[in-house]
């Protein structure tokens, strides 16, 4: 999308996962998730955005000045996701034409994939009530 170059590019595809593997090592849990978005539905997204001044904001010129139609310069999870996926930092791919089955979807998965135990609380002892005042 001419964000960087080509050299810039892979520089970085080819450091990304080192770099995810450092901080996993550190204890920081990445998760990583693709929201693949279906292209009858991505037109329809956009078409909307251009109708509804609340939802400007969300136009990408890359992707709707695009020389064969709104939303086909949108990159697929494709090169950049396999290069970049990792045991450590695997990317996990969401069907989001549905908003929010997939958002509902992402928050259960997230969910799951952090372990917690119980935390300890103390008991609670409520103080004795206090009498009224005679006003």
């Amino acid at each position: 999308m001419g964000f960087c170059t080509a050299e810039q590019h892979e520089r970085f595809l080819a450091s990304a996962p080192s770099s995810k593997n450092m901080r996993s090592r550190a204890g920081i849990m990445l998760i990583k998730v693709w929201l693949e978005v279906g292209p009858d539905e991505q037109e329809r997204r956009f078409h909307a955005r251009i109708d509804d001044p609340l939802r400007k904001r969300g136009s990408f010129p890359p992707w709707i000045s695009s020389p064969s139609g709104a939303g086909t310069n949108i990159p697929a999870p494709g090169h950049d996701v396999k290069a970049t996926d990792s045991k450590h930092a695997p990317w996990y791919v969401v069907r989001s034409d549905d908003k929010r089955r997939a958002r509902l979807n992402i928050i259960s998965h997230i969910l799951s994939q952090i372990s917690y135990k119980k935390a300890p609380r103390s008991k609670v002892k409520l103080p004795g009530r206090q009498k009224k005042a005679k006003v």
